[in-house]
């Protein structure tokens, strides 16, 4: 507290640390399920379509919980809306000991919706509870040392995947075709039990930080006077609709997060499809390999804005994931594999850039229009189910088609969808 401004006040560094520990959670919930959808596809004999049922799942299960959970945060407070994020993810993850010995496909996708939206919960709570924790000035410090934690938990967890789940089979090629039925029987329940541990596990590391949360004292934060200004003003002006850049962010948002999910989720397919023979936890390393270019990209893109603007920055990292995605799906061998690890890089930075382009000029707008974006991540949940429609049709490259349409579409937005533009009679001023 020597400083003018301090990272935060000695009084908030364990709520700092505990929610901080949030974001290496919900990672861990997420980027496991890159490893699930090899999995369970081997375990159950499903369609690429059929294994990317993971995704639409876990990613409903954040569009449907988005507003429950900002309206319980609002009534109840972080603390108890952050505790119930945590038990309902534990409660997500325990049902996948039931799941595995039942083996049907659908409950596993049931515990993943649950929780998903549990985790939901999480970043509704935790993304603006940071910035509360410490002076005003330093907010922005204390969200991005947050979410650092979330791209290390991206990290690690493609090797947790293939040390304690991948490694019930050995290889990617596994020919079940030739099983006897009883052998096949008993290769299925063996991958089916391989989860048991993991998520019991990560059930009980929700319910350890849910009883450090109780045990904690969090401060509370008052909600700021100046958003009913905000809404009385917003109701004299345009509405939200009439700003047509956040309308084409919210459309940009939502294919960037299908292609991202929708890459990383077949990269371990794409590896033993392109390099036949590939073992499982020899694919899953790419994975971990797509993932470190994500995290560093983020490192790269937040030095770039000092000398490129933010529009420009992004459309140079558009034209990036088209042309690696071309080569993904024109070439051969380890080149194509590498281009695919290479989508992780240029996906880095495109969700942070799109969200803060599309809320320029909103001005009482804002909160809503930040709602949407959060929101259109349930391309999440519809562009990897028509990637994997395309792979069964065609090839798994063939469907690296999809994200190549997806970053068009990004690239208009940095070049010129988003620029501020107000629809309407009446419209509020846009103000930067």
């Amino acid at each position: 507290m020597t400083q003018k401004a301090p990272f935060t006040e000695r009084r908030y560094v364990v709520p700092l640390v505990l929610v901080t520990s949030l974001f290496l959670l919900w990672a861990l919930g997420v980027n496991l399920n890159d490893i699930l959808i090899p999995h369970l596809k081997r375990a159950f004999g499903l369609t690429d379509f059929q294994s990317s049922l993971i995704q639409t799942a876990f990613f409903g299960g954040y569009f449907l919980a988005a507003l429950p959970a900002g309206w319980w945060m609002r009534r109840v407070g972080y603390r108890k809306g952050i505790l119930t994020g945590l038990l309902v993810c534990a409660t997500g993850a325990f049902l996948f000991i039931p799941a595995s010995y039942i083996r049907l496909y659908p409950i596993f996708l049931f515990a993943l919706f649950v929780m998903a939206c549990g985790q939901c919960f999480l970043e509704v709570g935790a993304n603006p509870y940071v910035t509360t924790l410490g002076p005003e000035e330093t907010a922005p410090w204390r969200l991005n040392t947050a979410q650092s934690a979330n791209s290390v938990g991206a990290v690690i967890t493609p090797i947790i995947g293939a040390t304690f789940i991948l490694s019930g089979a050995g290889a990617g090629n596994t020919d079940t075709t030739a099983m006897t039925p009883e052998r096949l029987e008993a290769f299925r329940a063996m991958e089916a039990g391989m989860v048991r541990g993991p998520y019991l596990v990560i059930a009980g590391i929700f319910l350890f930080v849910a009883f450090l949360f109780w045990r904690t004292h969090l401060p509370e934060v008052a909600e700021e006077t100046v958003e009913i200004t905000d809404r009385r003003a917003a109701r004299r002006g345009g509405g939200i609709l009439s700003h047509g850049h956040l309308v084409r962010g919210v459309l940009a948002q939502f294919l960037y997060v299908g292609a991202q999910v929708g890459a990383a989720s077949f990269v371990i397919r794409f590896v033993e499809h392109t390099v036949p023979g590939t073992p499982d936890k020899a694919a899953a390393r790419f994975l971990m390999y797509h993932l470190i270019g994500f995290m560093l990209g983020r490192f790269f893109s937040a030095g770039a804005m000092k000398y490129m603007s933010a529009p420009r920055l992004l459309a140079f990292f558009a034209v990036g994931g088209m042309a690696a995605a071309g080569v993904a799906v024109g070439g051969t061998g380890m080149l194509a594999v590498w281009m695919v690890v290479l989508l992780g890089f240029f996906n880095s930075m495109m969700f942070p850039t799109i969200f803060a382009l599309s809320l320029e000029g909103l001005g009482p707008h804002r909160k809503l229009g930040a709602s949407l974006l959060v929101m259109s991540i349930v391309g999440g949940a519809v562009l990897p189910a028509i990637m994997g429609l395309v792979s069964d049709r065609h090839t798994i490259q063939t469907a690296f088609l999809v994200p190549i349409v997806c970053y068009a579409y990004v690239f208009y937005f940095a070049v010129r969808g988003h620029r501020p533009t107000v629809r309407g009679p009446n419209p509020i001023a846009a103000t930067a």
